[in-house]
């Protein structure tokens, strides 16, 4: 077989220096189906506020292989990498919701409200097999389940090609999985240095801004000086010890000031369009 490409298109943004574009979305056929046309480079299911439906993850995953497009590009590639944000807070420690998105074969986990260096530690050891302290990048150990029936074909690999690229990045060079943990707590950003430091295998951190700012006092207040303040601490600690850092509200109207700050995570919303009804309504004498 060639030499396999880079399948993880957020990944692959970041390595060559450029901000990755990501969403989230209900996990909906329709959705799915969207947002595969669309110059995304992921997609993050939400399944933290949504119900936990890995039978519905994986309808939505079956959509978004469009053959038309892997014809054409010519790569096994996704045109946009499923991830998936998962139920547990980084307390929880339920690492079988990792496990079990993982063998559907997201290309990410994201995991909410991690606030210490174990609950940090806990969710990059999830997304990791075990291997011999001998190995290279043994640490965190991981300790995934072995069960690739289902991710090695989905990525267009043998089992024994997963296994060589079912590692986190940017610990793994060649690793495709992205450990995404959310600082959404005061508690968090004080750990934050530490988690950074101590625990290699984080490949973005993105802020909680919704969590951040009821934790803080002024829910949903953006623009506070308390919760402005604490969201430029976390973006100066990720750059501090050179982690990724995502912005979750990115928009037409903040887009430049966020990648002039150095946001390299940018979550931008689809939205509806209704300006063919809204002019007929208004042709029609009913606007």
């Amino acid at each position: 077989m060639a030499e396999i490409p880079r399948l993880n298109g957020a990944i692959r943004a970041l390595e060559q220096g450029k901000p990755a574009f990501v969403t989230f979305s209900p996990p909906e056929v329709g959705m799915a189906q969207a947002i595969n046309a669309a110059p995304y480079d992921a997609v993050i299911f939400e399944m933290e506020h949504n119900p936990y439906d890995i039978q519905l993850l994986r309808d939505c995953m079956q959509y978004m292989l469009d053959r038309k497009q892997i014809l054409k590009s010519g790569s096994i590639a996704p045109a946009v990498a499923p991830m998936v944000r998962i139920p547990p807070n980084g307390g929880e420690m339920n690492q079988f919701f990792a496990k079990q998105v993982l063998d559907m074969g997201v290309y990410g986990v994201v995991w909410p409200h991690v606030s210490t260096v174990e609950e940090a530690r806990n969710a990059v050891a999830a997304c990791r097999y075990p291997r011999p302290p001998s190995a290279p990048f043994h640490e965190p150990a991981g300790i995934r389940g072995d069960a690739p029936k289902h991710a090695a074909p989905y990525w267009g690999l043998t089992a024994q090609e997963y296994y060589q690229r079912a590692d986190v990045w940017p610990l793994n060079p060649k690793g495709e999985i992205l450990v995404v943990i959310q600082c959404e707590e005061a508690k968090a950003i004080k750990n934050l240095p530490k988690m950074l430091k101590e625990v290699p295998g984080i490949g973005c951190v993105l802020i909680g801004e919704g969590d951040l700012s009821q934790d803080l006092g002024f829910p949903r207040q953006y623009e506070h000086p308390t919760v402005a303040g604490a969201i430029d601490e976390i973006l100066a600690i990720c750059k501090e010890h050179n982690v990724v850092c995502g912005h979750p509200h990115a928009n037409a109207k903040n887009i430049e000031e966020l990648v002039a700050k150095g946001y390299r995570w940018l979550m931008t919303l689809p939205t509806l369009s209704f300006g063919g009804l809204e002019k007929g309504l208004k042709a029609a004498g009913r606007a």
